[in-house]
């Protein structure tokens, strides 16, 4: 795919009586928000190829580490792919992808400001229960029997903690999903995963499996029967009963 032309180049900042202001920056920082600036305003767009290096280090006036800094940069936000032998290329992108790169950076700080972790559950709680209520008015039968699909495999794994839990954030990502909103489903199961690293080991505790499943099936109910008000009570309540039980725990 050829790469779209490339803008004209951006004249030097003036200050309120005209006169050119130098401003001292690094080449690639020039460079970069040249580059950002082509993909925000769509002159290279999801899946075009950028210009060769060579054809940047001729347009921008810079030599080659300047470009390939900014590149690692676009790269690292996210933007771009580079490839070796290959013209980096314009990524294609998500809710899913964006939230998947600050996987990292989010699970160090939660190790590193255990303080957040309260903060992440008590916004899950917000936002599983505004879900909930969403999702029973807009339940459909084949949404109630997928659900009570992943129950039936969840019961199966009382004793694989893993399975449980991989069932746990299967079964509160598809009540996300009836939502119709790939925001929140993207966004559910990003604060899941999150939150189940965090503390895995402290969630397959003796007997709050069979709690879990009660609480789950009882969800399930009120998403049926279209009782957004109860479904959302059942929530709160299953979360809250789960927070519980991890701060004893600790």
């Amino acid at each position: 795919m050829r790469a779209r032309s490339l803008p004209p180049p951006i004249p030097p900042e003036t200050d309120a009586t005209g006169r050119q202001r130098i401003v001292r920056r690094k080449l690639s920082d020039g460079v970069l928000d040249r580059l950002q600036e082509m993909i925000e305003s769509g002159q290279l767009a999801p899946g075009d190829n950028l210009p060769s290096e060579r054809e940047l280090m001729e347009r921008f006036g810079v030599g080659r580490p300047a470009v390939r800094e900014a590149l690692q940069q676009l790269q690292t936000m996210g933007l771009i792919t580079i490839a070796h032998g290959e013209r980096s290329r314009v990524n294609v992108l998500t809710v899913g992808s964006v939230l998947q790169r600050i996987d990292a950076v989010a699970q160090l700080m939660l190790l590193a400001e255990p303080q957040q972790l309260g903060h992440l559950k008590e916004a899950r709680r917000m936002f599983e229960c505004g879900m909930v209520q969403a999702a029973a008015q807009r339940t459909t039968p084949e949404d109630i029997a997928e659900l009570r699909a992943i129950l039936a495999d969840q019961a199966e794994m009382m004793r694989d903690a893993k399975a449980f839990i991989a069932a746990d954030i299967r079964f509160h990502s598809r009540i996300a999903m009836m939502t119709g909103n790939p925001l929140f489903a993207a966004i559910s199961q990003t604060m899941l995963r999150w939150i189940f690293r965090y503390h895995e080991g402290l969630l397959h505790w003796s007997g709050q499996e069979v709690v879990t499943m009660g609480e789950h099936h009882r969800i399930v109910d009120f998403i049926e029967a279209g009782d957004g008000h109860n479904a959302c009570f059942a929530m709160g309540d299953h979360i809250d009963r789960s927070n519980a039980v991890y701060i004893k725990s600790l």
